[in-house]
């Protein structure tokens, strides 16, 4: 049988900045975790970015991060920040504005 869940159309490019500070174990696992989301959800849909405000502070102000990680969707519109570690991928598909027939079922009864 096969799945309902659909895929972002092929016309709808995802250009993500994941901005972090260094390579923490959070930021390392906020990397991950992005990752593994684009690679399942978006595969030959995106191009994703990562950004080490400690090496490139002058991206950081121009984008106005205030916190790492932070994920921005700058396409589609409209613009999203997402600040985390990405492990909640429910909600990061939410930020990310995908079709309800991508988002992962929720366990609750």
């Amino acid at each position: 049988m096969k799945s309902s869940r659909r895929k972002p159309s092929k016309e709808k490019q995802y250009i993500l900045k994941l901005f972090v500070a260094g390579m923490s174990p959070l930021s390392v696992h906020a990397i991950h975790n992005i990752r593994k989301i684009c690679e399942t959800h978006l595969k030959g849909v995106y191009s994703l970015d990562v950004v080490d405000v400690n090496r490139k502070p002058v991206l950081a102000f121009g984008e106005q991060i205030v916190a790492a990680p932070t994920l921005i969707k700058k396409m589609p519109l409209p613009l999203r920040r997402l600040i985390g570690d990405m492990s909640e991928t429910r909600q990061v598909l939410l930020g990310l504005d995908l079709p309800a027939g991508v988002l992962p079922m929720s366990h609750e009864a």
